[in-house]
């Protein structure tokens, strides 16, 4: 496999610090010692800049090229997550999470080692024109630390022109890529809904309205949008994940709370969602007699990949891992706030293969280190080409 030998070389340090952040896990905003452990391996480097607090505890780093920018392209972002999950985790590895509820079951450890690891090297190297900036953002897991990042005014202040990323990948083998154009990752909605009925004895149904028949006629309701209002050739999910009614046998309960995830891969069909949603919950209140407060709170976007950008993430993985082991896959329907940098400015967001690991956000998942030299490879090459001196 062509991976960059330095790169192999750099190994053993990239692994040592992904175990060292795997132990100190911090979740959303609170990443201040791994944002501090990114900083200081960034100065250690020689980066030109090192700004910290860019989107509370974002850390950017600025590496200037050896040779003369031409007319093209001068400046690329490369972006890595820093932050944990709320999770307990269950590897019993020596390098196990230290804090109890906390840890590293994305990979984040790994995506934020590796993208070290490129600092490193080309702050050694810079053989490129131009400036590559390396992005460490906080918050990815329901915090939306990537717009709080492009809110901050990240791709203004460095010149950001294309801006591209990386995740890691459970059943994705190890040395290979996955990627595809356009929406790569779905828009993650959320509902909250609050019902209140009439509640009473449990043998005197008739005088109540009971809000747990009136949650259930819900949940029914909703999984008919997906079945019958949305195109069959369009994606969408519509998951009720918690029911809360009741703590007695025999009482029916007066309210309900339901809470759930709508994900779909376009705008329009995000749109048609909300509205046909709204539309059930007013109509089952309307039948039922309950009141029905429905609480939606758009949340990410759709990960959308732009296409030219994503033929040079393409081109770029296919040296490092060979033309057969880059996939085009289907897209997912998890979220990812990589899509607000998207939004901001063109660039792709491509999946690394993890082997066949536990999956992500489960208690057992551990990051790959074989897949260092991999996703570090493809950091350091997409920086070389993308700016090649004219």
């Amino acid at each position: 496999m062509p991976i960059v030998n330095r790169v192999a070389d750099l190994q053993p340090d990239i692994q040592a610090w992904r175990r060292d952040i795997h132990q100190n896990p911090e979740l959303l905003y609170d990443v201040r010692r791994t944002a501090a452990f990114v900083a200081d391996r960034l100065r250690e480097f020689g980066c030109d800049q090192v700004v910290t607090g860019i989107g509370q505890t974002g850390v950017v780093g600025v590496i200037k090229g050896s040779k003369p920018a031409g007319e093209g392209l001068k400046v690329i972002g490369l972006r890595a997550d820093m932050d944990a999950l709320p999770v307990e985790e269950q590897t019993n590895l020596p390098y196990a999470s230290k804090t109890p509820g906390k840890m590293h079951a994305c990979g984040h450890d790994g995506h934020t080692a590796m993208l070290l690891g490129a600092a490193r090297y080309l702050a050694e190297t810079r053989n490129f024109a131009g400036d590559a900036v390396v992005i460490f953002q906080p918050a990815e897991e329901g915090g939306a630390g990537g717009a709080a990042m492009v809110k901050d005014g990240m791709m203004e202040r460095f010149g950001i022109e294309q801006v591209y990323g990386m995740h890691n990948g459970p059943g994705i083998p190890i040395g290979s890529f996955a990627i595809r154009p356009g929406p790569i990752m779905a828009a993650t909605d959320e509902v909250d809904i609050m019902i209140e009925g009439l509640g009473g004895h449990a043998a005197r149904p008739h005088k109540c309205i009971d809000s747990v028949l009136v949650g259930a006629q819900v949940i029914t309701a909703l999984q008919s949008i997906v079945a019958r209002s949305v195109d069959p050739l369009e994606s969408a999910v519509i998951s009720i994940c918690e029911f809360h009614a009741g703590n007695a046998r025999n009482v029916v309960p007066q309210t309900a709370t339901l809470r759930g995830t709508i994900r779909t891969l376009s705008p329009e069909v995000r749109k048609l969602v909300e509205k046909r949603v709204r539309e059930v919950v007013a109509g089952v209140a309307q039948i039922t007699g309950a009141k029905i407060d429905l609480h939606y709170k758009r949340n990410y976007p759709v990960v959308n990949n732009h296409a030219a950008e994503t033929d040079v993430a393409t081109r770029i993985a296919k040296q490092v891992a060979g033309e057969a082991n880059v996939l085009e896959m289907p897209p997912l329907m998890g979220g990812e706030d990589f899509a607000y940098m998207l939004e901001a400015r063109p660039g792709a967001f491509i999946f690394c293969g993890n082997g066949d690991s536990a999956g992500l956000h489960h208690p057992a998942y551990n990051f790959n280190d074989e897949a260092i030299v991999f996703g570090t490879s493809y950091w350091v090459k997409l920086v070389e080409e993308q700016l090649a001196a004219s």
